[in-house]
């Protein structure tokens, strides 16, 4: 209505204000996809129960879709992998061997293998047992890779 009225000068101010507020939504969305990004990883790093301390500096609609994509990530593993389902999470990196010494930091309780054998995690026990069993264990903070 100002261009019609003779003020040719408001609408170079309009456009330079239309752009800025375009610069600033795309910024906001690219915040908040690498946010997303980072979210879904966390997944990935530490299982399927965030620690708190990451929970608490995520807003709720954060933390539901995390519990979204966690459920969705769980559907998708279990129909891939047959009756037992196939746990995509357990080797992030190629294993160098199967089985590795773990020393235990905490008090966890027992703990069964695949051939039945029980084991009970005490605090600073030493372990030496198959990496896919212990590795989502070594992320919870449960067990520590014991280097040779």
């Amino acid at each position: 209505s100002e261009a019609k009225s003779g003020r040719t000068d408001l609408i170079f101010l309009i456009r330079f204000r239309h752009c800025c507020l375009l610069r600033n939504q795309r910024c906001l969305l690219a915040y908040l996809y690498d946010r997303l990004l980072r979210i879904r990883a966390l997944r990935w790093e530490y299982g399927s129960v965030l620690p708190n301390a990451i929970q608490f500096h995520m807003s709720a609609e954060e933390v539901e879709w995390f519990n979204q994509y966690k459920k969705s990530l769980a559907t998708y593993m279990r129909s891939v992998g047959g009756e037992e389902g196939l746990d995509l999470t357990q080797d992030i990196k190629p294993p160098k061997s199967l089985y590795i010494e773990v020393r235990c930091l905490k008090d966890y309780g027992e703990f069964e293998i695949d051939d039945g054998t029980t084991i009970l995690l005490k605090k600073n026990s030493q372990h030496f047992l198959p990496r896919w069993k212990c590795e989502q264990l070594i992320r919870q903070g449960v067990l520590e890779h014991i280097l040779s």
